[in-house]
């Protein structure tokens, strides 16, 4: 009764009355009180209670008005190994629950408690079971006009749905199990209504890959086909539009969404385990979600993350001491009003950043700032009151530097994180988040209030169609009103609103643990880097900067928590697939040489197997012996290079020798400034220079040679004149020439060499 009375300023004389005429009914038409009376202590009805399992599958009007009928439907489920007889399922009305805290402890509790538990309403309108076997569960229905359930002041009140019965053990008629939930009365509309304003958002996993056609359009390729089932009729993104655009919601949408579906739309190709891509097939899903998109969000408030919705607690405490990365945070903001406005042709706001759940300390303010926001969609479990206020104040908070902390109820915000395709799981949770709604209006406080709800950032389909119902059940207006974003972050601050940004030491541990760790950011700037030398050489740096840049910001996604392993195959293929653009400007391997002779021309090829002209490339040769080989009068020598795409060019280099033998010769390309570009290539020069000592040999030989020649000509000259004069004065034959005779009658012969 004391506690009756505290309710929301409830006097104790009506709620005693109010307890008095139920009393006198449950007493004048049914037995059960007297079971209730002479209940068991508490521990033991906790075990009965496990007895039967109660669902409540729905109830109708979630938020009702006087006029209305209340209708509640269930299952029972006789978890025993007796069969239940003589039962009924019965509602049973509570009192006004004082504060939001009381809620909570309602919805925890599972078991009945005799005394504490009200009775049931009239027995009229409960709905008898006359037979539930063991392990056979029941479906019912109580339906209950509004007006016969004595709710007198405006606010939460528990709702119990029991069922009770007998067994062989339990002959005595017993509360065998109970469900509770929530019923919120606010039948006129109240006189202060609080802004609620509720993210919607529009965000999915990565499904780019960094891989782009040859063609004129650079068809993307996708690392698969998952994102059109989303997009499909009855898909998580596809309820996410129909209802949202019925819904007064403030859209949250991540610009790589929309660039992603935009480039379904313009034909797309899909990764294949061990093959070439596939040509995607759901081009006309795409066009029709986006279509549909676009016809959503006309005269609705836009809000655009930063591209690619980038882990901003993960930056915070691993990315930002590695250089460059903080540095893509900007261009992702801006890219995401582009996208917006080009693909949507609506206005975007990007002045709102959006941690992990919504935790924030002082390096995540910094780093979201750093991005351009001016907002940070916080929590309030993470920037807490200390409840000294009784009230909860409205979302904005100043917390210094010109940034604004938009702090979103936490109880609101996680109210349909579970598991929804459970029609009982959906229903209390609705009839939970209405209850905390109504409860934040009724608070004591003359101000009128403002209040945000940031619910998970990739909500199932089952999730948006609770939420969906449960925002159809507020737009009567009664305790709310709808707000959007950009008003809750510019409505006027309470000034007794905790503003102190927690420290470091508070950022939950579980949420800690989930961050991408340095060495990603660490590897993603060494992509950067190669990217960064690659475009130099470029005719068209932006075939490669404007996919990779893209790709870059969804290294640092946070859709990548919880995947830690996925991230990292996606970060080591972005990086493979860069270095493999890079391979196909390169010196084609070369193989050795000789140089014969004081001097020569060497010539190197340099490929270019890309689509595109490349440029601003220098080729460079040095020799390894500058004293045996030397290009011109240096060791090294180079030329710029100019390749048109998929082509090969040679480039010459003369070469002099000045020693005999092997040299080794370095072949490498740089860019204009001076940055070693591709592998160099190493050949070996077989050098065979002729010295001048040399040549004055080979020139005395040959005019050796020359002179023999000439003797031997001459000498063969003379022997045939000589051979020539004999024969003209030699006798006839009849009386030879046989010389002179010797006065002893010898003859005497002579031979002249002339």
């Amino acid at each position: 009764m004391a506690e009756a009375a505290d309710i929301l300023g409830a006097s104790p004389a009506p709620v005693r009355r109010r307890w008095l005429r139920r009393a006198v009914v449950l007493l004048a038409g049914t037995p059960v009180m007297a079971a209730l009376v002479y209940s068991p202590a508490p521990k033991a009805q906790a075990a009965q209670a496990a007895a039967v399992d109660i669902q409540l599958t729905s109830m109708t009007p979630a938020a009702p008005v006087k006029s209305d009928t209340l209708t509640i439907s269930g299952t029972v489920v006789n978890n025993s190994s007796e069969t239940i007889n003589d039962a009924h399922v019965g509602l049973r009305v509570g009192p006004l629950l004082a504060d939001r805290s009381s809620i909570d402890e309602a919805a925890d509790r599972t078991s009945f408690r005799a005394g504490t538990d009200p009775g049931e309403i009239d027995p009229a309108y409960a709905v008898k079971i006359a037979s539930l076997p063991s392990k056979v569960s029941q479906q019912f229905s109580l339906t209950v006009p509004l007006n016969k359930l004595d709710l007198d002041k405006d606010g939460v009140y528990q709702l119990g749905v029991s069922l009770s019965g007998v067994t062989e053990s339990r002959p005595s008629e017993q509360v065998l199990g109970i469900k509770r939930t929530f019923l919120p009365w606010q039948p006129e509309a109240a006189a202060k209504r609080a802004q609620l304003t509720y993210a919607w958002p529009l965000i999915s996993t990565t499904h780019v890959t960094a891989e782009t056609g040859s063609d004129e359009t650079q068809t993307p390729v996708f690392l698969d086909d998952a994102l059109a089932e989303e997009l499909k009729p009855g898909g998580r993104l596809e309820r996410m539009v129909a209802l949202g655009k019925e819904l007064p919601i403030t859209w949250v949408i991540d610009p790589d969404l929309l660039y992603t579906v935009d480039a379904m739309t313009k034909g797309y190709r899909v990764r294949v385990p061990g093959g070439k891509p596939v040509q995607g097939k759901n081009k006309a899903v795409a066009e029709q979600w986006l279509s549909s998109l676009e016809a959503a969000v006309q005269g609705k408030k836009v809000v655009a993350l930063p591209f690619a919705d980038p882990d901003l607690a993960s930056l915070a405490h691993h990315g930002k001491d590695v250089s460059g990365t903080l540095g893509q945070l900007r261009p992702a903001t801006d890219k995401a009003k582009q996208a917006v406005e080009t693909v949507l042709h609506v206005p975007a706001s990007t002045d709102f950043s959006w941690p992990v759940d919504g935790a924030i300390d002082p390096s995540i303010v910094n780093v979201a700032t750093s991005a351009g926001a001016h907002n940070i969609l916080t929590r309030s479990d993470s920037l807490s009151e200390s409840g000294a206020l009784g009230y909860t104040p409205s979302a904005a908070r100043p917390i210094g530097a010109g940034a604004t902390a938009v702090v979103a109820d936490a109880e609101l915000s996680t109210a349909f994180e579970g598991d929804m395709l459970n029609a009982g799981n959906s229903t209390l949770a609705t009839q939970r988040f209405l209850a905390h709604s109504l409860a934040l209006n009724l608070q004591h406080t003359d101000e009128q209030r403002s209040f945000v709800v940031t619910p998970q950032r990739m909500p199932t389909a089952s999730q948006v169609e609770t939420m969906a119902g449960a925002l159809r059940a507020l737009q009567a207006g009664r305790w709310t009103q709808p707000g959007d974003l950009e008003a809750a972050a510019a409505a006027k601050p309470d000034p007794a609103a905790a503003t102190q940004v927690p420290g470091a030491g508070q950022y939950p541990e579980a949420l800690r643990k989930q961050e991408l760790p340095v060495t990603a950011f660490e590897k993603i700037r060494t992509t950067q880097n190669t990217l960064d030398h690659f475009k130099v050489i470029l005719a068209a740096p932006d075939r490669v900067e404007i996919p990779f840049g893209n790709t870059t910001n969804r290294e640092m996604s946070t859709s990548w928590r919880g995947h830690p392993a996925e991230a990292d195959v996606y970060r080591d293929q972005v990086q493979a697939y860069l270095i493999g653009l890079t391979e196909k400007v390169k010196v084609i391997p070369k193989s050795d040489a000789t140089l014969s002779g004081h001097s020569a021309t060497i010539p190197v090829s340099v490929q270019n197997s890309l689509v595109q002209d490349v440029h601003n490339l220098v080729l460079r040769v040095k020799s390894g012996n500058p004293t045996r080989l030397m290009f011109g009068d240096k060791g090294e020598a180079e030329q710029q290079v100019t390749i048109q795409g998929d082509h090969t060019q040679t480039v010459k280099f003369p070469a002099n020798a000045t020693a005999s033998g092997p040299v080794e010769v370095t072949a490498q390309l740089f860019t204009k400034d001076g940055v070693p570009y591709g592998k160099e290539r190493k050949f070996t020069v077989d050098a065979t220079e002729v010295t001048p000592t040399v040549m004055l040999v080979i020139a005395g030989g040959v005019l050796l040679l020359v002179l023999a020649g000439i003797k031997m000509y001459a000498s063969r000259k003379r022997v045939a004149a000589r051979a020539a004069a004999d024969e003209s004065t030699q006798p006839s034959d009849e009386s030879p020439d046989t010389g002179p005779q010797s006065s002893d009658g010898s003859g005497t012969g002579e031979t002249v060499d002339r």
